[in-house]
């Protein structure tokens, strides 16, 4: 076996394994090696059958007293039912579809069994515990490891797995530099691969883990150092005269904020140097980021250069033409629009106009950054909502022109010290202030008994010509989730807001049709959206005052701010209705939060401590490749530590040609995938 050879090499592995293994990014053994354990549990000691308690996990043995199959004994679904005592008591382990387990039991003879501990009809069980005969090699007794879990491959498989490879883990050789390893005090490949999977003691496993946890760390900064150096290496970026600026605040119908001002004045200081501006603005909902971006497209315009505008979606990129459109066209500066749902003729025209200069500005969907697409003389490039972004696209934005000025803005709401880490190549203005006038969303938490309460209120919205959201968890009901589905609701509201237009929108339809009922419900043609998370990234409905939540527990305290931020764009009043099926602590304190504050960065934070990062972001949706054993808040420490290393490893190595670099390299390569492409 040799650590590139492929995982169906394995005894036990059949094509279909094989795929499933594939799919889920473990194609050779050095992937299975860097499966790491997600947790472990130690079935160490064997407790008394008198002494279990029902709702914990223990690690029992007994002899089987009898064992039974119930119904039809040819119904493979047919569950299997084993009665097992140690002479303090009895117990019961049931196998639902079991039957073909039947032969792996023999009545008289002791077992361990290892699994959660319930009550049925005053009786102990134990449902699917892993277990294994006295005497036999596959014990369920130690420090056993517990997995990521994979769809088709059990717990026991994915163990035995590791053991056959677990050898490999000894040709692992050290790939960091000397120095690196003495002066972090690193613990050498091979020992943490090996203790990483069966630890020998809580000590060695620690060792191990900080290695693994350094080694992910040093490699993602690194890449992300070599990608900061690859957008900057070039000098000569395109300096542009901001003095004229007063000319668009003149025409501006509200004064900025603090925030505000502060963001453009480090804009303008990147602007005017011939150094390319990489700067991130990030502002809460309705903070007034696009007045950023205008006026910073207005001194472009202004300048002879162009400006493009990225957006996520097509109804986002053609809210952003019509707003640009009305603010520029006083001016006489050209506004056009690229998606690829577009008709050809009228696409053809876009890149004419675009090619020759007559437009100035283009807003547009992922079409703007199509090989076909060719600027005049592209000066500044903004991307709008970031975290739909990966890092290669806006690459591929930015390489439209010649070194144009970069702009990115988000309206996710996250710590200064994790913006710092997530976006690492770029500069950061916080907006912190909301305009003048501005009235915060009223929130409130609703009990399920006071629901009809909420919808008379929400009648009386609508009486007012008032719009209304309402989100639920899941698009479809669930026999394993207990909570309101999308469809569930539309049906309700449908039979009791009679004389209203009720429509529904979820991730699951196609693009063009949730664009219909978006640009219906903007309009004002649809009286009450019933949704799914879909619309937590949305188009500006003025109109619409009230955001009903259902099963509130069930969503982050990040995304409850983003779904929120969905009304209170206009003047009038909006309210926040918080719909929670459960009393558990973190459910309340979310709740309590959300009524306390409007803040999103306040609201950040105090998400960061109730759930931790892992929780609150997944990496790659804000463009960073997956992180599988580091945690970037908790292991904070670490992660200065990695930054630093690779700060020099990059300073004094800037393309990793060095030797005793090309396994970082290697692994730079593979961590980000098509986003880096390092040259040899």
């Amino acid at each position: 076996m040799e650590l590139c050879d492929s995982v169906g090499t394995l005894k036990g592995i059949g094509p279909k394994k094989q795929e499933i293994l594939e799919n889920a990014g473990i194609c050779t053994l050095e992937d299975l090696l860097y499966l790491f354990p997600r947790k472990y549990e130690d079935r160490r000691n064997l407790t008394a059958l008198k002494d279990v308690k029902p709702g914990s996990d223990y690690l029992v043995r007994g002899v089987v007293i009898q064992k039974r199959v119930s119904g039809n004994p040819y119904n493979r679904k047919a569950p299997l039912n084993v009665l097992f005592t140690d002479e303090t008591g009895v117990m019961g382990a049931v196998f639902f579809g079991g039957r073909f387990l039947a032969g792996a039991f023999k009545e008289g003879e002791s077992y361990t069994f290892y699994g959660r501990v319930s009550s049925n009809m005053d009786r102990l069980q134990m449902i699917h515990p892993e277990f294994h005969k006295e005497g036999a090699d596959d014990d369920v007794r130690g420090i056993v490891p517990i997995y990521p879990q994979i769809q088709g491959i059990s717990q026991n498989e994915i163990r035995k797995l590791q053991i056959t490879a677990s050898p490999l883990a000894a040709e692992i050789e050290e790939w960091l530099p000397e120095k690196l390893v003495r002066e972090n005090r690193l613990a050498s490949p091979a020992f943490a691969i090996e203790n990483i999977h069966f630890p020998k003691d809580g000590k060695a496993v620690l060792a191990g883990k900080f290695r693994l946890i350094f080694d992910e760390l040093i490699t993602l900064e690194t890449g992300l150092f070599y990608m900061r150096n690859d957008q900057r290496k070039d000098t000569g970026g395109i300096t542009i005269d901001t003095s004229m600026d007063r000319e668009f605040l003149g025409i501006l119908p509200f004064k900025l904020t603090e925030g505000q001002q502060s963001a453009w004045q480090d804009m303008k200081s990147d602007l005017e140097t011939d150094k390319v501006m990489n700067r991130l603005i990030q502002g809460d909902v309705g903070s007034g980021k696009t007045a950023m971006a205008e006026l910073a497209m207005y001194c472009a315009a202004r300048n002879g250069y162009q400006s493009v505008m990225m957006a996520p979606t097509e109804l986002l990129a053609r809210q952003h033409y019509l707003t640009l459109s009305n603010d520029f066209s006083k001016l006489g500066i050209s506004v056009g629009l690229l998606c690829s749902s577009m008709k050809q003729a009228e696409k053809k025209s876009v890149l004419d106009d675009l090619k020759s200069g007559k437009i100035q500005i283009l807003t547009g969907t992922h079409a703007v950054i199509q090989p076909e697409v060719e600027y005049s003389d592209l000066g500044l490039v903004i991307t709008d909502e970031q975290h739909r972004f990966g890092v290669r696209q806006r690459s591929l934005l930015s390489k439209k022109g010649n070194n144009p000025n970069i702009l990115v803005m988000t309206a996710t709401p996250i710590p200064r010290t994790l913006a710092v880490i997530i976006y690492g190549d770029l500069d950061i203005s916080q907006i912190r202030t909301m305009p003048a006038g501005r009235k915060p969303v009223k929130t409130v938490k609703v009990l399920p008994e006071e629901r009809k309460k909420m919808y008379d209120f929400v009648r009386r919205q609508l009486s007012e010509h008032r719009q209304a959201y309402v989100v639920a968890p899941l698009i479809e009901e669930s026999d394993k989730i207990d909570a309101k589905s999308a469809d569930e609701l539309y049906k309700e509201l449908k039979s009791d807001f009679k004389g209203y237009k009720v429509a529904m929108i979820h991730g699951a339809m196609k693009q063009d049709d949730k664009d219909e009922i978006m640009a219906a419900f903007a309009a004002g043609d649809i009286d009450v959206l019933v949704s799914t998370v879909v619309i937590e990234v949305g188009i500006n409905v003025a109109n619409a005052t009230v955001m009903v939540i259902e099963n509130c527990e069930r969503f982050g305290l990040a995304q409850l701010h983003q779904l929120r931020g969905r009304v209170g764009r206009g003047s009038e009043q909006s309210y926040c209705f918080l719909v929670s099926e459960t009393d558990s602590e973190v459910a309340e304190a979310r709740c309590q939060i959300m009524c306390q504050t409007t803040d999103g960065f306040e609201i950040a934070e105090q998400d960061l401590e109730l759930r931790g990062p892992g929780e609150i972001f997944g990496t790659r949706q804000h463009g960073l490749p997956e992180l599988h054993i580091s945690d970037l808040v908790r292991h904070s420490d670490v992660l200065e530590k990695a930054k630093d290393a690779a700060k020099s490893v990059i300073d004094t190595d800037p393309a990793l040609t060095l030797p005793e670099n090309r396994e970082l390299k290697r692994r730079v390569e593979k961590m980000f995938g098509e986003d880096v492409k390092l040259e040899l």
